[in-house]
């Protein structure tokens, strides 16, 4: 058996500077690595087979599913797995599981059926299976363009904690579609947030959460309803330059140390909320 883990992500900015002509938007991001994590098994099996212990998310959508699939068919492979996933991120957050998982297949995979793809041909894979993909072939700070599959590594963000809240609220079957779909041009910016935090990071300066920026943050509060709720009270009970983390509705905050963030955390299991602390990773 071969075991891995699957890291979440945060998007510390994330702008959408217009709409493509393939239909897409255009985007800049810098997206962050955080130590909430999935943890997946394989074992070599006849076919391709899959298991959670999170109900419902063996569907043939499943990123883990496809990526295997995917994999298989670009190694001409008729070799099969067996594929465990034990959820520890939060399902449709915003957070990434879903396609950190896909990038957690493809490399044990790999190694499981001793296929030898190099990085950039799992690069390949990965960006053909969602926006963000290929950012976990990489981990740590990082920069996303194009669609979000263009990635350039970042001097890493020095160790911080986060807090993250999870609301319960509904969540729209194709929520990131939704998202976009509720931008209008006069909310696309220019990517001066994005470059601000990178010329930061460049630079080994401080980087303030006053320079985080989600322009989902727009329109959330309508794609998902009752968020505002979630949002006030977080920052009733202390949270500071709360964002969206990527296309939500998880919410997040960085604290300034662990003594203020297991403060906070506490305060947000202490009302019940599904609440978690975690650090940011450098690139593994």
């Amino acid at each position: 058996m071969l075991t891995v883990f699957a890291y979440a992500k945060i998007n510390l900015t994330l702008e959408v500077l217009g709409r493509r002509a393939d239909g897409y938007h255009e985007v800049a991001t810098v997206l962050q690595e955080i130590n909430l994590k999935d943890t997946l098994s394989f074992e070599e099996h006849r076919g391709i087979s899959f298991d959670s212990d999170y109900p419902g998310l063996g569907s043939p959508q499943n990123l883990a599913l496809k990526a295997a699939r995917l994999l298989q068919e670009a190694a001409g492979s008729s070799k099969g797995a067996s594929i465990f996933i034990k959820k520890g991120i939060p399902v449709a957050a915003g957070l990434g599981g879903g396609s950190s998982d896909a990038v957690a297949t493809l490399r044990a995979l790999n190694e499981l059926w001793e296929l030898g793809f190099s990085h950039h041909q799992l690069i390949e894979l990965a960006s053909r299976l969602g926006s963000d993909t290929a950012f976990f072939l990489y981990g740590g700070t990082a920069l996303g363009e194009g669609r979000g599959e263009r990635i350039t590594t970042l001097p890493a963000l020095s160790t911080s904690w986060v807090v993250l809240l999870s609301p319960t609220v509904d969540v729209p079957p194709s929520k990131t579609e939704s998202l976009y779909a509720s931008l209008g041009p006069s909310q696309f910016t220019k990517g001066r947030f994005t470059k601000r935090v990178v010329d930061l990071l460049q630079r080994g300066g401080e980087l303030p959460t006053s320079c985080f920026f989600n322009v989902f943050e727009r329109v959330a509060f309508t794609v998902f309803t009752g968020l505002e709720e979630y949002w006030q009270r977080f920052s009733a009970l202390g949270a500071d330059n709360i964002h969206l983390a990527g296309s939500g509705p998880t919410l997040f905050t960085m604290v300034r140390d662990k003594a203020r963030g297991m403060e906070l955390y506490r305060s947000l299991r202490k009302e019940g909320l599904e609440a978690y602390l975690v650090q940011t990773m450098a690139r593994r």
